[in-house]
């Protein structure tokens, strides 16, 4: 990419300093007050999650509706830049990127785990057995849904940045079809402000999530006893890398995808051809892939209204609002990195890199943890319902296998990179949200960049010492999903009503005449 130097007092301070400090202000009163800020945000999770819970359906539905219409309807022949625009990337650098920028190192742990979450729910048990269900669930939450979120707004955000060619990258930028002038006026402000926060709160909880599996994977190789204290290595680790990697800018990000989209592959194929249950692990994914298949519409509209057990509301609707809070910053990667491509090609490679990806993990490394408790070689079950440690139990996953070291040190390499790949993308993103003005190929300032690399790495250590606090956070990016959902609604308005203009007025393909448009004022 073209990479211009851009004016000190370009830098949007009030979008960087507000949200922080925001976000600061909560973790310090969770801290403060850990028993009452836990009751007051269980009450308002309760009324969004529970009580409107209906509304993440809705979005999960007409996100995965959208994304069809794209991909058949006249729309999808739309480029993303000039009519004779060529792709930036090559299909594996742009599915790298797509891939491990939508999925950060949370895949990896959750492949490991999560059908062990499912296992003794009595969701499952109504719909079947452990061996066909808990297997089933990780695809549907991981699934078309989750990549529909990120394939519409992807697109929003690519067409707004090379067919637009707006030179402000706010969230509410994708929002001037609609908002007009409203868009540099307090709801534009709004709609930025909220946006900032929920990334902030979720890249932070994601960070705290998955880090102490490579902290305990490290302390199992090496003999040390786990502490915090290695959990806060880790993360200084992981910043320095993808510091670096922001900082030298897209060639860096694009090589670092790759080279983690490799680590992927050994660990599954070593777990696939070394862990001795290649038949099991291929044939419950194909049970799991077709379970999904014949029931999405009825798990997609399941809301349990009874509150029999729960589980839409405790998973389904959880999993929704996590993906619509990490369309803050994921999809405008995606769409950055899409230029030359038609929104056709968006779509189908965001499905199709994305699935196939988060397919392939889930099936390998969670239908081997599975076998091992149905063929009656470890009782996970068991182990993890009297420890109720999940780091521990997939360290013991892991020590099933031959010569289980090397499966330690590829897990804490592909994690580490799966973050690093994951966070260098938000940090350019949350850059260029950062600052009033770009050009369409121009990158955020470089010492931008890095200050948000740091920012985004101060509130995981800090949420490793307060477990109270990381709960509370991760509600707040969840609450915080219920407005972000109506935003995507108006983004996903203002691209049709600007693609409409600009291509088919009048009911006429205008796609041939494509030119750039003139900058909003």
């Amino acid at each position: 990419m073209n990479k211009k130097h851009i004016k000190g007092h370009s830098i949007n301070w009030p979008i960087i300093i507000i949200p922080f400090v925001f976000v600061v202000a909560l973790c310090v009163l969770f801290v403060a007050f850990p028993e009452g800020s836990y009751s007051v945000l269980g009450s308002i999770r309760k009324f969004v999650g529970d009580d409107l819970g209906s509304f993440y359906l809705f979005m999960g539905l007409g996100a995965v509706g959208v994304s069809l219409f794209l991909i058949f309807s006249k729309y999808g022949r739309i480029r993303l830049g000039a009519p004779d625009e060529k792709p930036l990337y090559s299909n594996f650098q742009w599915g790298a990127m797509m891939f491990t920028a939508g999925i950060a190192a949370d895949i990896v742990f959750y492949s490991f785990c999560e059908w062990l979450l499912y296992a003794n729910e009595d969701y499952i048990s109504n719909f079947g057995s452990i061996q066909d269900w808990a297997s089933s669930f990780p695809l549907f939450h991981w699934g078309p849904t989750a990549w529909a979120f990120y394939c519409v707004t992807a697109v929003v955000f690519g067409y707004m940045l090379y067919v637009r060619k707006v030179n402000k990258r706010n969230y509410s930028e994708a929002c001037r079809p609609v908002l007009g002038k409203w868009t540099d006026r307090w709801p534009g402000r709004l709609i930025d402000f909220i946006a900032v926060i929920a990334l902030i709160a979720g890249t932070a909880t994601t960070f705290s999530l998955a880090t102490p599996l490579v902290s305990q994977c490290f302390c199992r190789i090496t003999g040390i006893i786990y502490s915090p204290a290695i959990d806060i290595c880790v993360l200084v680790i992981i910043c320095i890398i993808y510091s670096v990697c922001v900082f030298k800018g897209m060639g860096a990000i694009s090589w670092l995808a790759k080279t983690c989209i490799y680590i992927m592959f050994a660990l599954l194929a070593y777990v696939f051809f070394a862990g001795g249950e290649a038949r099991y692990i291929i044939e419950t994914g194909i049970t799991a892939i077709g379970s999904v298949a014949q029931n999405f519409i009825g798990l997609s509209t399941k809301t349990d209204a009874l509150r029999l057990t729960g589980f839409p509301q405790s998973w389904t609707f959880f999993y929704w609002a996590y993906w619509m809070v990490w369309c803050i910053a994921t999809p405008f990667f995606i769409g950055q990195i899409s230029k030359g491509r038609t929104v056709r090609q968006v779509v189908l490679g965001c499905w199709g890199f994305g699935l196939a990806g988060s397919y392939l993990s889930f099936i390998v490394l969670g239908n081997y943890g599975l076998g091992l408790q149905m063929l009656g070689r470890l009782d996970l079950i068991g182990m993890y319902a009297s420890t109720g440690d999940l780091y521990s139990t997939i360290i013991a996953i892991i020590d099933t296998l031959p010569v289980s070291q090397i499966v330690h040190v590829i897990v804490i390499f592909l994690m580490i990179a799966f973050y690093a790949t994951s966070f260098d993308s938000i940090s350019l993103v949350a850059a260029s949200y950062s600052t009033r003005d770009l050009e369409t190929d121009e990158e955020p300032k470089k010492g931008l960049r890095l200050l948000w690399a740091i920012l985004l790495i101060l509130l995981p250590i800090a949420l490793l010492f307060t477990e109270s606090s990381m709960v509370n956070l991760q509600t707040v990016s969840i609450i915080a999903a219920l407005p972000i959902g109506i935003v995507l609604i108006i983004m996903a308005v203002s691209f049709f009503k600007d693609a409409n203009r600009r291509f088919f007025n009048g009911g006429i393909n205008k796609e041939t005449e494509q030119q750039s448009p003139k900058k909003p004022s």
